[in-house]
């Protein structure tokens, strides 16, 4: 029986935007899911005596994998390395897992309906704690806001991939509502970048977005006039503390650089920005002593080094490419121009945020290799010779 394991996988990716609740309930109650998603993958393989069909993405996570362990040996007395390598090493196998469960068992299309739905909570929880818990920028499931944008925006274009209905209009307008309610301008930015494509691409069509603009226009009227204080203050807060960030990532960007030039190798280890932070940048920040770079590549490549980097970037590259043939072979492009636009959101919010620590990075690389495995089991199948 695989039910177990087709569950666990849609929980696993339902539950990573809602992180933040679940960690209040209790300290280890989100790594649940995947743990139990784990466990029962090796159960289930061991009794069928199958392993994971190959596929170029786990050489190259198996590689980052061996990179991860190297620095993390050479960086064993960090203040975090020991943290963040086992931060790292679950993303790595939950990848592997998803990989191989969503080329089998559970459909590309559950999981991507899984990844919405949890957003579409987290989203619903970002709306409250800005117009009810009186926050000044919405946070709900997680505790920093660009996050919380990242994740939003990342689930908005999967929606392109599910069955159009006033269900999926309801839930985009309130993913853009909970993305818009962080203030997030990383967040905006890839909110700009995954429709365009989709636009370009044809996936998207032009009269669903101007409903859509309209919709949003009418909830940004209603927002104003029943929270205008609310709002009115969050906008004065976002755009002081705006300022402030313009010079705290640059200062930020360019200690991560000094940490890949003088540790090009196998980089300063898994959570040595935060640990070298105050060194590589000359005590620039009294107040803030051990943060992220705001920068997912800088951070990576500093942490891990070049070849860790030159990994990292392979991955994404790899997604995009054998999302391209996937897309040229499929007679269902829908869900993989969905998974498309989402990478792009991931890649451009990430510029300005330290995103490798979220399951929306690592679900969309999986859903892209299941795909292609998918598509090469049944171009095999019609290969296949038959009996005359």
């Amino acid at each position: 029986m695989t039910w177990p394991l087709r569950a666990l996988a849609c929980v696993t990716v339902f539950a990573a935007p809602l992180e933040g609740y679940l960690l209040q309930a209790h300290g280890q109650l989100a790594k649940l899911p995947p743990a139990l998603l784990a466990v029962t993958w090796i159960a289930v393989r061991a009794r069928q005596r199958r392993a994971p069909e190959p596929h170029p993405v786990h050489a190259v996570l198996a590689l980052l994998a061996i990179v991860l362990l190297a620095s993390s040996a050479l960086h064993a007395s960090g203040a975090y390395t020991m943290e963040y390598a086992l931060r790292w090493l679950p993303f790595l196998l939950v990848t592997v897992i998803l990989v191989d469960v969503a080329a089998r068992e559970v459909s590309i299309r559950a999981i991507l309906t899984a990844a919405v739905a949890g957003a579409v909570v987290a989203a619903v929880g970002a709306l409250y704690s800005l117009l009810a818990a009186g926050e000044t920028r919405a946070t709900g499931p997680l505790e920093d806001p660009n996050d919380l944008a990242y994740v939003l925006v990342a689930a908005l274009p999967l929606l392109v991939a599910l069955r159009r209905g006033v269900v999926i209009a309801l839930a985009a307008t309130i993913l853009v509502a909970g993305a818009a309610a962080t203030f997030s301008r990383g967040g905006a930015l890839a909110l700009t970048a995954a429709p365009a494509w989709l636009l370009a691409r044809r996936a998207l069509p032009l009269k669903a977005l101007a409903i859509g603009a309209a919709a949003l226009t009418l909830l940004g009227v209603s927002a104003v006039l029943f929270a205008g204080p609310a709002l009115d203050r969050a906008l004065r807060e976002k755009t002081h503390i705006a300022e402030t960030n313009v010079d705290t990532r640059e200062l930020r960007w360019q200690a991560a650089a000094r940490m890949v030039a003088d540790n090009p190798v196998l980089g300063v280890g898994p959570g040595g920005f935060r640990a070298e932070y105050p060194a590589a940048s000359h005590n620039a920040e009294i107040d803030e002593q051990s943060p992220v770079s705001h920068n997912m590549y800088l951070e990576v490549a500093a942490e891990l080094g070049v070849p860790g980097f030159a990994l990292f970037a392979a991955l994404l590259v790899l997604a995009a490419v054998t999302s391209e043939r996937v897309l040229r072979a499929t007679t269902d492009p829908l869900p993989i121009l969905a998974v498309q636009a989402a990478l792009i959101a991931v890649v451009v919010a990430s510029t300005f945020l330290s995103q490798q620590y979220y399951l929306p990075l690592w679900s969309l690389v999986a859903v892209v290799a299941a795909a292609d495995l998918r598509l090469r089991r049944t171009s095999d199948v019609a290969c296949a010779p038959r009996d005359q």
